[in-house]
């Protein structure tokens, strides 16, 4: 029989906002455990339950790093406990701390590191693949990043940096598979960005449509 995985536990979280992180890891273990998440979804449950959470939380801006972190693990933790693809949750969870930063007013690079990093810390702890996580959390990085028009490479940059972070944390395996597995996701960005390269050679001038030939007048005809 399998060893039962560890709940990820809550370490990760930003002192000071106590009732706005219980009514985020409640709103969010709730909905998924429930299976309400099929029907919401994870990207607007985790997007929109920080942006209310926080509405009325002074400096937002610099709340959102650690409310994001521990809406990710909520989601992940919950997302364990009743067999979930976590790199699917880890991924749309992701992307809604990013939006919801954006929607706040929060540092985008800020909330794609610390959320990165929160989801492999997670993973770790419950003796997951942290590699194949860390995968998703930067991919869904830089789907936020698109879907807000901002810079993609940077906002990947932040979120690798976390996760390779938080990697090494756990040990050297981790972070080197980890740090392979974001550089790999960082190039095939990067290829799909990539402008495909000018034609060879100046295009060919378009020669003028010839010239009808004019009729040749009766005195030209009886002199020929």
């Amino acid at each position: 029989m399998p060893a039962a995985r560890r709940r990820p536990s809550q370490t990760d979280t930003t002192p000071g906002t106590g009732d706005a992180n219980r009514r985020i890891e409640e709103a969010i273990r709730t909905a998924i455990s429930s299976g309400e998440i099929i029907s919401v979804g994870v990207l607007n449950l985790v997007r929109n339950t920080l942006v209310t959470a926080l509405a009325g939380v002074q400096d937002v801006g610099a709340q959102i790093a650690g409310s994001g972190v521990l809406a990710v693990r909520s989601a992940i933790g919950a997302a364990y406990e009743i067999g979930a693809d976590v790199g699917t949750v880890a991924k749309h969870a992701i992307r809604g701390v990013i939006q919801a930063a954006g929607e706040i007013g929060g540092d985008l690079g800020t909330a794609a590191n610390a959320a990165a990093r929160g989801a492999v810390n997670a993973t770790g702890e419950a003796g997951g693949d942290v590699a194949a996580v860390a995968r998703k959390a930067v991919e869904g990085t830089a789907e936020a990043a698109r879907e807000l028009g901002a810079d993609v490479t940077k906002l990947m940059r932040k979120a690798a940096e976390g996760a390779v972070d938080a990697a090494e944390r756990i040990g050297s395996v981790a972070g080197n598979a980890v740090r392979k597995t974001v550089s790999e996701v960082a190039n095939g960005a990067k290829s799909l960005t990539r402008r495909p390269p000018a034609r060879a050679g100046r295009p060919s001038a378009r020669k003028p449509p010839a010239r009808a030939a004019r009729p040749r007048s009766a005195s030209s005809r009886r002199t020929a």
